[in-house]
């Protein structure tokens, strides 16, 4: 350890795994940090069930017999589903990574509306036959699908009258004649913004968040979501094994004790007696509580299934938004489920998760939207995190 580099990188989370990756890449000579003995940091994915039981309740607690192998399961600790056309999947791509993963199309999208759980169209057949909006309101949204893919910011001809720079989206929903319910379903269930922020901003990135979702679909069919076999766990893995391949060296279970400045400027982390020397620092913010500042807290509940989700057409997966206004909430709740066909559980077992930004004192309350979906629930475990931002950019201390 007692060498110099130009970057040492502290936890394996995904983020900090596709820094070193890349920064190997680009020749630099990288030393790769993390407390834990396993890859992921908040982002893993736990192997076996067992690991899963103890970190949430202790040793003490075992999964049922009924669970089977321990070993055949991956439990995700944070959702996340890849959108197929944006840009981590061409980044895997384009580095290689995917030479080290494998990918299945997540089964369907839906949203909650009205009390019910509504499957998002996945082409025309079924949009003509949803009941999410009326026959003219279908009309109208059709237009309005066709106008955001043909739409240039460069040629005033695809403007319609709407000025990129100075009109919001909410006027676009307005020009168009779409109603709330439409407006609703377009901003969460396909630009899957969280809130309604966005509809005071100006409408370029919405509409290309609209495109995103509908080049996404169009790759697969069936979903515009991609979710790696063997859980989330895999993407840090994949990084950090192309970091290997240009040089990187990594240290699982080794403690950090201290992340050494000089003049305001990192020159080293040190583990006990051991000084490593850089000229950067990349890490997560359990590393570094002085440089960083609470700005929200997330909750996840990880539940255990015996069964597909309830009016999902028995998918083996699936993502569910219910969108803010339909359960009188700020922000959206999320909820995605994943099985045996992306090799996270055994035969017959699901793992959803229901999560949110939290908003009240309860938590738990929060979710029950999301919960009470999901029908009997085998296991349950639930995890209030803290969300933080650095107070500064770090381009003084280089960390």
């Amino acid at each position: 350890m007692d060498q110099e580099y130009d970057a040492i990188v502290l936890g394996t989370g995904l983020k900090e795994c596709i820094i070193s990756g890349m920064l190997s890449v680009s020749g630099k000579k990288v030393l790769h940090i993390d407390r834990n003995n396993y890859y992921g940091g908040e982002s893993a994915s736990l192997t076996p069930l067992e690991q899963c039981y103890e970190q949430f309740f202790g040793a003490n607690k075992k999964p049922a017999p009924e669970m089977g192998r321990g070993r055949d399961w991956n439990v995700d600790l944070i959702p996340k589903f890849l959108m197929a056309n944006g840009s981590l999947v061409k980044l895997l791509i384009h580095t290689g990574v995917t030479r080290y993963l494998e990918f299945k199309s997540i089964e369907g999208s839906y949203v909650y509306k009205g009390g019910k759980v509504h499957k998002v169209p996945a082409d025309e057949m079924e949009a003509l036959a949803t009941s999410l909006m009326g026959m003219f309101e279908k009309r109208r949204f059709k237009k309005f699908l066709v106008w955001a893919q043909t739409f240039d910011p460069n040629n005033q001809q695809t403007w319609e009258g709407l000025d990129p720079k100075t009109s919001t989206m909410q006027q676009v929903y307005e020009k168009f004649g779409l109603d709330e319910n439409t407006a609703d379903f377009t901003g969460h269930a396909l630009a899957l913004y969280r809130d309604d922020l966005y509809k005071q901003q100006p409408y370029p990135a919405t509409v290309e968040r609209i495109r995103l979702y509908s080049d996404s679909l169009a790759r697969y069919g069936k979903s515009p979501y991609l979710y790696p076999l063997y859980g989330l766990g895999e993407l840090p893995q994949g990084f950090a094994r192309l970091s290997a391949i240009y040089g990187g060296t990594y240290m699982l279970d080794k403690k950090v004790d201290e992340i050494v400045f000089e003049n305001g400027k990192v020159v080293g982390v040190r583990s006990g007696d051991e000084v490593a020397k850089c000229k950067q620092v990349y890490c997560d913010p359990s590393y570094v509580t002085d440089r960083v500042k609470k700005i929200s807290q997330v909750i996840r509940a990880i539940c255990i299934l015996n069964h597909p989700i309830p009016n999902t057409n028995d998918a083996a997966s699936c993502q569910i938004i219910i969108p803010q206004k339909q359960v009188g909430r700020h922000f959206d709740i999320y909820i995605s489920c994943v099985s045996n066909a992306n090799m996270v559980a055994p035969k017959g077992w699901y793992v959803a998760m229901v999560s949110t930004t939290v908003e009240t004192s309860n938590p738990e309350a929060e979710i029950l939207p999301g919960l009470q979906l999901l029908g009997a629930i085998a296991e349950k475990f639930v995890r209030v995190s803290d969300v933080y931002e650095p107070v500064d950019l770090g381009e003084e201390s280089q960390c």
